[in-house]
């Protein structure tokens, strides 16, 4: 309606302007708990962002006023809600301005839509003798399916290796991309490390020995802008939970080609065309990804989630985060015995893993959270990345736009506290 639209337009100034003035985490209701008398410091965004209240509102609004399953009934409720679900896949692939709706797949989250991947596309395609290729810095969620797979099929699972800087050693990656190598599958940014990696650089030598590139951007995607059509991967997988939208929903985006080739991965209602006793004919993309009913408001909220931030703007985004985690670098560097593992602010994302000398993760995270602030402690989901650098874990904190240097500052003091208690 016209009466959204404007408040639409007058919410995106006013966001804004509170991100310039670093009080944006007024809009997220989960931001203003106090506990034990001390105001919450959330850095730990890369495990999962907190939700604005419009994002809230989406999925409160969808079962107070639509809630009913979608393409499948012929009433109101199911029309609205039809409607509003399919939007969403309009928004999403204009967001990452994918050539078309139908290359855009619902998923549960990053995890399942590489999981998808795997058994749908590789499986039937690739065999003994080819090789996978990913690298050091993988979450479990894009390691553990092709090891699986790797070990199933008496293929070769290989690794880019890790520089000294915590990047990755694109020379030797050259070197290991070869006409042997099926699949390259690699994360966007570490969720450890922070780094940000050049996959427009990897895509293309991938491409030159024709082999399949598959992108985690679970990381990336609420920090920078994201075009499939310039990156020219095959496939892009990333979570809403991570972009200020909700839990249980994840967008796998495929090539359409490709993903006409693919069978189905998860059989049943709502990705038929038709059914006998004997026999069933499957939909067409996307629905015949789509099996069941789906995570309805979570999806329509996800599309909430995109007018966010993009009502922000990516530019503004990376300025404000850009700023806020060299400030957070160089406050940490300031500390005595204290290991960083990033490489650097003009290389990183928002993340940064660090130890301090003799004090385990787990007693950081404890004695942080006693003055709530909340940070992540221990392996991240990467633990063969753990062992490459000769640790159990880390302590690490991810910034988001609803952070501030006030919350470094906070941290600074809490690290500090630590390093009394244990020496």
């Amino acid at each position: 309606t016209s009466w959204e639209s404007s408040r639409r337009c007058v919410y995106s100034r006013v966001v804004r302007l509170m991100i310039s003035d670093g009080v944006i985490a007024d809009l997220f209701p989960a931001l203003q708990q106090e506990i034990g008398g001390h105001s919450l410091v959330y850095l730990d965004s890369a495990a999962t962002t907190q939700k604005p209240q419009c994002v809230i509102d989406a999925i409160t609004n969808y079962y107070e006023r639509d809630n009913a399953n979608v393409h499948r009934g012929i009433h109101e409720l199911s029309n609205r809600a039809t409607a509003a679900y399919e939007g969403a896949r309009d928004r999403v692939a204009q967001f990452i301005n994918a050539p078309a709706r139908e290359d855009i797949i619902f998923t549960r989250g990053t995890t399942e839509a590489i999981n998808l991947v795997a058994q749908a596309y590789a499986r039937p395609r690739i065999g003994e003798g080819d090789v996978i290729l990913i690298t050091e810095m993988e979450h479990h969620s894009n390691l553990v399916p092709w090891q699986h797979f790797a070990k199933e099929n008496n293929m070769k699972l290989k690794f880019i290796p890790l520089t000294k800087n915590y990047e990755l050693d694109y020379d030797k990656a050259k070197d290991l991309i070869s006409n042997k190598t099926a699949i390259v599958s690699m994360t966007h940014m570490s969720n450890v490390l922070g780094t940000t990696n050049d996959i427009k650089k990897l895509i293309n030598l991938a491409k030159n020995n024709k082999a399949l590139t598959i992108i985690d951007a679970a990381q990336s995607v609420s920090h920078m802008k994201i075009d499939v059509k310039e990156l020219d991967c095959d496939f892009l997988a990333f979570s809403g939970h991570k972009m200020y939208g909700p839990l249980g929903i994840g967008i796998l985006y495929g090539k359409q080609d490709l993903l006409e080739e693919l069978s189905p991965f998860i059989l049943g209602g709502g990705m038929i065309n038709s059914v006998s006793y004997e026999d069933a004919t499957y939909a067409e993309i996307p629905e015949k990804f789509e099996a069941g009913t789906q995570n309805i408001g979570p999806t329509i909220a996800l599309g909430t989630a995109i007018d966010y931030l993009e009502n922000i703007g990516f530019d503004k985004i990376q300025e404000y985060e850009k700023e806020l985690t060299q400030y957070a670098l160089e406050k940490l560097t300031q500390l005595e015995n204290i290991e960083i593992y990033n490489p650097g602010s003009e290389k990183s994302s928002t993340v940064i893993s660090f130890n301090l000398k003799n004090i385990h993760p787990h007693d950081v995270a404890t004695i942080l959270n006693d003055n709530n602030i909340s940070i992540r402690a221990g392996h991240h989901c990467c633990m063969p990345l753990m062992k490459k650098l000769g640790i159990s874990g880390t302590c690490r904190v991810s910034f988001s736009i609803y952070n501030n240097k006030e919350d470094v500052d906070k941290l600074i003091i809490g690290l500090k506290k630590c390093q009394e208690v244990f020496t």
